[in-house]
């Protein structure tokens, strides 16, 4: 860009901003635009940097040289979005780079249409290759059961089970699946019982496969936990407390 290319895109710019361009102000963009040739995605630049609003509502839109790079490089690569690069057979590495990028400048430009639409897959598998798929085993035209078949959909939903202890409902609060258990206390924020960090023991060992313990085990096991809270209650208790020792601050 020269300075007379960035003049014109000052007054581009002046007619958005109320700028006045001057001599130094035209020669200050031909540098920082120098190697980015004056065309329309200049100002097409130009025009959406100011049909955006900024995030600041107060804020005052005022383009610089790096938004003109910047946008111009959006608006053309724009064009490159569906480009597929079409080759010659028995191309060399050298006609192949000046093909490539031949067609990527001329795209970018705007000089030819750019693609419409993205290229597709077409056909599909052979004959031949369905038949040693079939050969082995494979039923190539499997279906999901839904409602109208026999065996529900959701039979087959109700056997995916998650790993953990959460992937069962627990035993003890009957919490479902997924979700955590809760203590047996309602709170005003929890009236259904406050989340627990830990899954109950029983959800933990219906988890891991092992028995459940019969009522008269749950009995016998929290039975001997009060028994130990008791028994280490009552070891705080009889421990003698030393008084202390006043210690008289040197006259």
């Amino acid at each position: 860009m020269t300075p007379d290319d960035a003049a014109r895109l000052l007054a581009a710019c002046a007619a958005f901003d109320n700028r006045q361009p001057s001599e130094m102000a035209k020669r200050a963009w031909a540098t920082a635009l120098v190697d980015v040739p004056l065309d329309q995605d200049c100002f097409d630049a130009v025009a959406a940097f100011y049909g955006t609003p900024p995030q600041d509502p107060n804020q005052k839109l005022w383009i610089q040289p790096h938004n003109v790079r910047t946008l111009r490089t959006k608006i053309r690569n724009a064009r490159l979005e569906n480009f597929q690069y079409e080759p010659l057979p028995d191309e060399t590495t050298a006609e192949y780079l000046a093909r490539y990028r031949g067609q990527v400048q001329a795209i970018a430009s705007g000089r030819i249409a750019a693609p419409t639409g993205r290229l597709a897959l077409e056909g599909g598998p052979s004959r031949e290759f369905m038949a040693e798929l079939e050969a082995r085993g494979w039923d190539g035209n499997r279906t999901v059961p839904g409602e109208d078949d026999d065996e529900p959909a959701a039979e087959l939903i109700d056997t995916v089970r998650r790993t953990g202890p959460l992937g069962i409902v627990c035993p003890m609060c009957a919490a479902e699946i997924g979700h955590p258990c809760k203590s047996s206390h309602a709170t005003k924020k929890h009236p259904l019982g406050k989340p627990l960090a830990k899954p109950h023991t029983a959800r933990l060992r219906a988890a891991s496969g092992e028995p459940q313990q019969t009522p008269e085990q749950r009995a016998a096991e929290e039975e001997r936990i009060r028994a130990a809270s008791a028994r280490a209650l009552a070891r705080i208790q009889d421990e003698d407390i030393p008084d202390a020792d006043i210690v008289e601050e040197a006259s």
